[in-house]
């Protein structure tokens, strides 16, 4: 979907923003950039839309490069959200949502009809939002039209340069979540920049830690946290990062004797104490056997969910293990075991401790 092929970007002072920079970000991706202040990540996202331009290299779209294409079709097709949100004060939300599907030409209707949609999808009440002007709204309400007028014109692409981080805490992460709600549903390719380690784990399918123009470590959150390459790595990581905050897949155990088959299932009579988890042969999950009998209302886990709202579901049920899926695919389970193994080892790792 998007490509850099050996980016560099050097500024008339001489200054290196970008040095050999080679990433592919695959189509449906959600990927952050994140790193130090001055890394370059903000200047790499602002080259996909061409607001900057490469001394060096190549960036290419669908396999085209993008200076093949005609600038603003380029950039109608690329979605923009911002920190400073910058809605239009004078417009209603309705006519701040239809500046672009307005340059292409669209009817009337069907931009009425989008605006309507979008606004549902982000929990703003149509009938209400439509027609107030954007002083009428909170920060968190002003970000979620700014994130739905980029989406207003069904781009491919979506760029997000930090978009959350002038916004209060309780704001910030029921945005983060209603963005990998949307993403899991809308499937749009998203470059999401980020100066929150915390944010950039969370959201991402992937993560690109950057240093000084430089890509130090492309992974997915999980495979960050476990196998940091480097020490600029584990160290940029390990300073900002709660244990709390670390998704389950990463404290989850593997998939073992408490799993089988369905095929398996359907064979035999399982009748010993316990539970069991009920895979099928797409390791999607089907259903959970307690004592022997197949269970009602079974709590499951989605990957990507904080350990602290996973103890929460911990706490609330009765089971001795929860199934942790990706996208309805068994990725693991977890139990009070797992949690406790991995506080362990998270606290004697700070405090030096060899495990």
């Amino acid at each position: 979907m998007i490509q850099f092929s050996d980016v560099k970007k050097t500024y008339p002072d001489g200054t290196k923003a970008i040095n050999d920079f080679s990433l592919k970000i695959n189509e449906g991706e959600l990927v952050t950039l994140i790193g130090p202040s001055g890394c370059g990540k903000t200047t790499t996202m602002k080259m996909i839309n061409r607001l900057i331009e490469p001394t060096a290299g190549t960036i290419y779209i669908n396999g085209t490069n993008i200076n093949d294409y005609n600038i603003h079709e380029l950039r109608w097709n690329i979605g923009y959200v911002l920190q400073q949100i910058a809605l239009f004060p004078h417009m209603t939300i309705e006519e701040n949502i239809a500046v672009v599907p307005e340059m292409k030409k669209w009817k009337r209707k069907e931009i009425r009809e989008r605006s309507e949609e979008l606004l549902e999808m982000v929990g703003l009440n149509s009938s209400t939002y439509m027609h107030r002007r954007p002083s009428e709204l909170s920060g968190g309400e002003q970000q979620r039209v700014g994130v739905i007028r980029a989406l207003a014109a069904d781009p491919d692409i979506i760029l997000m340069d930090e978009p959350f981080s002038a916004l209060d805490p309780i704001s910030r992460e029921q945005l983060q979540h209603d963005i990998k709600k949307l993403h899991q549903e809308i499937r749009k390719t998203i470059v999401f920049v980020t100066h929150d380690i915390d944010e950039a784990l969370a959201l991402g399918d992937k993560v690109c830690l950057m240093k000084e123009g430089r890509i130090i470590q492309v992974d997915t959150p999980q495979q960050l946290v476990l196998h940091p390459e480097t020490t600029f790595v584990k160290d940029f990581i390990g300073e900002r990062k709660s244990p709390w905050q670390t998704a389950i897949d990463v404290v989850a155990g593997d998939v073992d004797s408490r799993v089988i088959t369905k095929a398996a299932y359907d064979k035999g009579d399982y009748t010993e104490q316990g539970t069991f988890i009920i895979k099928d042969e797409d390791d999607k999950f089907v259903s959970a056997l307690v004592n022997g009998q197949l269970a009602d209302d079974f709590i499951v886990l989605k990957n990507n969910m904080p350990l602290y709202k996973a103890t929460d579901e911990l706490q609330k049920g009765h089971q001795e293990v929860y199934p942790v899926l990706k996208q309805d695919r068994l990725v693991g389970t977890l139990t009070y075991k797992d949690v406790l193994s991995y506080l362990r080892r998270e606290t004697a790792a700070k405090d030096g401790v060899i495990q």
